[in-house]
């Protein structure tokens, strides 16, 4: 038999990030967590009330925070703890989780950019850092509140509403001037930078092969120095096999052989129409 728990967390407002707040909130809770005694005796078990005996709380071996970094210009930008209109333009997020021994627990990457090893490793010294101090703020107000049990002083979710130890998310209203929106607008793009060409006119190295920007020519098209040999060599024999003998037959069976610069002669003495065949170039062999 064992204790089944369930964690169900219900998101009022926020302001961004709310994995990490969402870590935070999740381990303090199992951690302030108490179950009631057991004691089992055979096959029957006993469960005592808090009035029998005190709550145990759970087994809890280490507290695996959750860290967020925002990322913007590809990269060359990082952010801790993103509020919810950084998390608006941001180009990438990475969140990683660690315990206070300096154990990733799980790294998640979303978003449009490509990190590199020394961004990663960057980032996991800085989770390093973050996650010694919130457990220790943790284990502060677990302290506290324990502390304030045994002396039978007030504490729970009602007695921290007047104590303003509850905060909401809340923002006063601010007139917004838009008369010289256009104008500043236009002063920004004149000071912006053109925009970069992104597609380069296409490259053609030989024939079949293309390329798109700048990078390693492409050597499809060339040939080796046997292929170069073999082309040579089968070039040789279609010139020669170009000016050899062709057989003509003609109508009374007889037949001639022309060779380059000579005539024609036929067999008979009638005259007839002579068409006389330039030597024809043969196939040459393809590969």
């Amino acid at each position: 038999q064992v204790w089944q728990i369930r964690l169900d967390m219900h998101l009022l407002n926020h302001d961004g990030n709310i994995i990490d707040a969402a870590s935070i909130a999740g381990i303090v809770a199992l951690c302030h967590f108490r179950r009631p005694d057991v004691s089992v005796q055979g096959e029957e078990v006993t469960v005592y009330t808090p009035e029998e005996r005190d709550p145990v709380p759970l087994s809890i071996h280490h507290m695996p925070i959750c860290v967020s970094f925002a990322f913007f210009h590809q990269g060359t930008y990082l952010l801790v703890d993103p509020t919810e209109r950084e998390e608006r333009v941001m180009d990438g997020l990475l969140v990683i989780a660690m315990n206070k021994h300096h154990e990733i627990c799980t790294i998640q990457s979303s978003g449009v950019v490509m990190l590199l090893p020394d961004q990663i490793l960057r980032c996991s010294k800085i989770t390093a850092v973050k996650v010694a101090e919130i457990t220790e703020l943790i284990q502060k107000a677990l302290e506290n509140d324990q502390k304030a049990r045994k002396e039978g002083g007030k504490f729970g979710f009602a007695e921290s509403i007047p104590n303003q130890r509850i905060t909401a998310f809340k923002m006063e209203s601010a007139a917004v001037d838009t008369n010289d929106v256009e104008e500043q607008a236009g002063e920004i793009i004149a000071k912006a930078d053109p925009p970069s060409e992104v597609i380069a006119n296409p490259v053609l190295h030989t024939p079949g092969t293309a390329q798109i920007g700048e990078g390693i020519e492409s050597s499809w098209g060339d040939l080796e120095e046997s292929e170069k040999e073999e082309a040579a060599e089968e070039e040789g024999e279609s010139e020669a096999a170009a000016f050899e003998c062709e057989k003509v037959e003609t109508e009374d069976t007889s037949t001639v052989r022309k060779t380059k610069n000579e005539p024609i002669v036929l067999s008979d003495s009638e005259e007839e129409e002579v068409v006389i065949l330039e030597p024809q170039e043969l196939p040459r062999k393809t590969r």
